[in-house]
């Protein structure tokens, strides 16, 4: 059987289901405040640190892979997550959950609830700012701890941190990662050897346990169900991140998305299409902007009021209400697509714009997995990838106090609040989730 056979055949098994997928990233799309570094905490603490899917290596590795496709780095660190737990249609649900939120309550702002317009003076966006900044300092902590345990690694780490801050710019950061694999791959031999013994050896006991797992299972037959392997099976965490996609589909998504950025703009001056021309605006900027986030704002200013396809009032309106919504950013597109003034408008705008600007997002996501999941584990990638991950943590260190931190933490009362999430969440347990809400009550009540 060939190696694509049977990746394919392997596709077909997942450890988790749509559904769980689906509510996994639905709390995160009405909880996760504070923009795509906060969103990348939200996710350690859930896929990590409580529900166990993966482990730091493998989650520091995808980030650092999202680092380097065009697009929105956290949606689609949650679209892989999802391809990974529940294949296509898991990628699907994670992205359609954990964007949907926002993208609803920026449709209805569209419509008209100018109110919201204010949000970013209210109490309650205060207190989750804050909330935010403890739970990017957990995340950035509980990296460090796994990915920067010795002093080459801490050093490359503070050296990203440091240019980063001195030099502010996307372009830097994916600098950073590359420097950082290039140090890693000359630098950390010892470092990787010794991770792949310890990797060697969590593997061994991990075939232990599954051996004495598959030995009671076997005395358990008589008393199961047709289906209770499968189901143990999606209950178990798996520590590594395996994606079951084949390098053909991969291919076929890069064929895809290349297609599409090439050939919309000429469809689009050919039949002068207003759907067609939403669609190519959109989906550009999805497919060539790095970085995400605030990052995609100047160019879709340039294709929208610019162009006159939206007011320059309601451009700032809505970005001033993107900042008061959980879940990505890029669900600005949603609001810009109700808003148009020619063409597609109303929920068929929002809809083809929310669409467009995520496509080239999940298409590289599927292109790119499949060759990620084979190179990483080559022992120069290893070393490489060591090194990448200490230059994630020092990103997202830098992030943490800008714009988290400077951002988040206004007066000492929010830095109070900040301090109190911390401590619920790293000494009482209480859920990413749970501190947010709370958070945003306090905030609410007394800020």
């Amino acid at each position: 059987m060939s190696e694509t056979m049977a990746d394919v055949r392997a596709g077909r098994r997942h450890p988790g289901t749509i559904m769980e997928v689906f509510w996994a990233f639905l709390r995160l799309g009405v909880t996760s405040f504070g923009g795509p570094v906060a969103h990348l905490g939200f996710f350690r603490e859930t896929f990590v640190g409580r529900r166990k899917w993966l482990n730091d290596g493998a989650y520091a590795d995808l980030v650092a892979l999202c680092q380097f496709l065009p697009g929105p780095a956290s949606s689609q660190v949650g679209m892989a997550i999802g391809l990974q737990r529940a294949g296509i249609g898991g990628l699907l649900a994670a992205w359609f959950a954990f964007t949907m939120p926002s993208a609803i309550v920026l449709v209805v702002f569209a419509f008209g609830i100018a109110t919201l317009s204010d949000g970013a003076d209210m109490g309650w966006l205060y207190g989750l700012k804050a909330a935010a900044v403890a739970v990017v300092a957990q995340a950035v902590l509980g990296m460090a701890k796994n990915l920067t345990p010795d002093a080459k690694r801490a050093t490359i780490a503070g050296a990203a941190m440091i240019i980063i801050l001195l030099i502010p710019s996307p372009l830097i950061q994916v600098a950073a990662i590359v420097v950082g694999g290039v140090v890693g791959l000359v630098w950390l031999r010892r470092e990787a050897a010794q991770d792949e013994a310890a990797r060697d050896e969590a593997a061994r006991d991990k075939a232990a346990q599954d051996e004495a797992a598959r030995d009671k299972a076997a005395q358990d037959s008589a008393s199961k169900s047709p289906d209770a392997d499968e189901q143990s099976d999606r209950d178990g965490a798996r520590p590594d991140f395996g994606v079951r996609t084949s390098r053909k589909v991969g291919v076929i998504a890069l064929t895809t998305f290349l297609l599409l950025l090439m050939a919309l703009p000429i469809l689009t001056v050919a039949t002068s299409d207003p759907s067609l021309r939403l669609i190519d605006v959109f989906y550009r900027a999805g497919a060539l902007v790095f970085g995400g986030g605030h990052v995609v704002l100047p160019l879709l200013e340039t294709e929208t009021v610019a162009t006159g396809l939206v007011g320059h009032d309601s451009f700032l309106a809505g970005y001033g209400a993107a900042q008061a919504v959980p879940g990505p950013l890029f669900t600005f597109a949603a609001f810009l697509g109700a808003s148009t003034t020619s063409g597609p408008t109303g929920l068929i705008g929002a809809g083809i714009a929310l669409l467009a600007i995520f496509l080239p997002a999940a298409l590289l996501v599927i292109a790119a997995l499949p060759f990620w999941e084979r190179l990483r584990r080559a022992q120069t990638v290893r070393r490489a990838l060591l090194g990448v991950n200490a230059a994630v943590v020092g990103i997202l260190a830098a992030a943490l106090y800008d714009p988290v931190f400077t951002q988040g933490i206004t007066s000492p009362a929010t830095l109070a609040l900040a301090v109190g999430v911390f401590i619920a969440q790293v000494k009482w347990k209480l859920p990413a989730w749970a501190a947010v809400i709370a958070a945003g009550l306090i905030g609410f009540a007394f800020l």
